[in-house]
């Protein structure tokens, strides 16, 4: 049974990845709407559990919101087939077009779903969500992007992800609107140049790859558990890193990506949004040191009689990898001055 199991899960991995190819290398607009629902028929059985009602619905809810972005984003290149030549039209239906793709990755305006969908998903299917599945639309977003749109509504991702992070107990959630912020800094990126977004989108996988891996292997999902176990040092370090990492830290490697996008807008004369994104980093730091400080300092709520190791060498080697990222200043030093 459990072979079976196995078997069925890695067969919807293989039609998840090849839906994905699929959709960023076909020639039409029909075969990119034909990927994206292999995707979505192939990732809803990933998530779905019979014996759990939150992943039950989860998996509701992400079904009918991604059918609605694909009603909306079919209905808009069948308009764009019929309404090419008129330029005011065609104006139009790339915000329609662009809007049912930011649905699909959860940006806003349309983010009020990811974070719920998260609370109900085990961690690995929560960075399936935050990484891979937000590949299709983001490239084909760079297809036919409205320019003066994506840039407002970057503006608003870096911001309602660094201000919806404030006062989650849920760790889950915390991540969601982390995934929204660098949604952001994603979309400045491809707006740059497709390299850029290959190098952030890679940095931002692997360090999210690495939390989730964490926080999968101790079996958490709140704040108050990091507070409440007693980790070795070790494993704090690590878990530290990598939050400082993903929240930009300059002498990190995660910065590195989110200096070459301010370099672009301070060149490009776009002092505002510059500083809008410089801003909302400083507040997703503040969520993480939040966390950071709260579990050094409280450690009279932590459990005595015995201290948590892990004996997981794979683990002990993807967190020895995150050291890489104190390189980060090496890189900077070098490529800029």
């Amino acid at each position: 049974m459990f072979s079976t199991m196995n078997s069925n899960k890695m067969f919807f991995m293989f039609t998840l990845f090849f839906s994905t190819l699929i959709s960023i290398s076909s020639n039409s607009w029909l075969s990119c709407w034909i990927g994206l629902e292999i995707n979505l028929l192939s990732f809803i059985p990933l998530i779905s559990s019979p014996k759990n009602l939150m992943s039950t619905e989860a998996s509701l809810k992400y079904f009918l919101t991604q059918s609605i972005a694909s009603i909306n984003f079919l209905f808009s290149i069948l308009l764009k087939m019929m309404l090419f030549k008129n330029f005011e039209t065609n104006n139009i239906i790339s915000i329609m077009i662009n809007s049912s793709l930011l649905m699909k990755m959860g940006s806003t305006p349309f983010f009020f779903w990811f974070p719920n969908i998260m609370e109900g998903l085990n961690w690995m299917n929560c960075f399936i969500v935050m990484t891979w599945q937000k590949i299709s639309p983001m490239i084909l977003l760079s297809y036919y992007m409205n320019n003066f749109f994506i840039m407002i509504i970057m503006s608003f991702n870096v911001i309602i992800g660094s201000v919806g992070s404030f006062n989650q107990t849920s760790i889950r959630k915390l991540m969601a609107f982390s995934s929204i912020n660098n949604l952001g800094w994603l979309m400045a990126s491809l707006m740059i140049s497709e390299n850029i977004w290959m190098m952030y989108f890679f940095l931002y996988t692997f360090m999210n790859s690495i939390l989730c891996f964490f926080f999968h292997m101790l079996n958490i999902f709140y704040i108050n558990q990091i507070f409440n176990l007693n980790l070795i040092s070790l494993i704090k370090i690590f878990m530290f890193i990598n939050f400082f990492s993903l929240g930009g830290l300059p002498p990190f490697l995660g910065f590195f990506p989110k200096w070459i996008i301010i370099n672009f807008l301070i060149q490009n004369n776009m002092f505002i949004m510059n500083l809008t994104f410089i801003m909302t980093s400083l507040i997703m730091l503040f969520s993480y040191i939040r966390i950071i400080y709260l579990s050094l300092m409280l450690n009279f709520f932590k459990l005595k009689w015995f201290k948590i190791k892990i004996k997981n060498n794979f683990f002990l080697i993807i967190n020895f990898f995150s050291l890489i990222s104190l390189s980060g200043l090496i890189f900077n030093t070098f490529l800029f001055f």
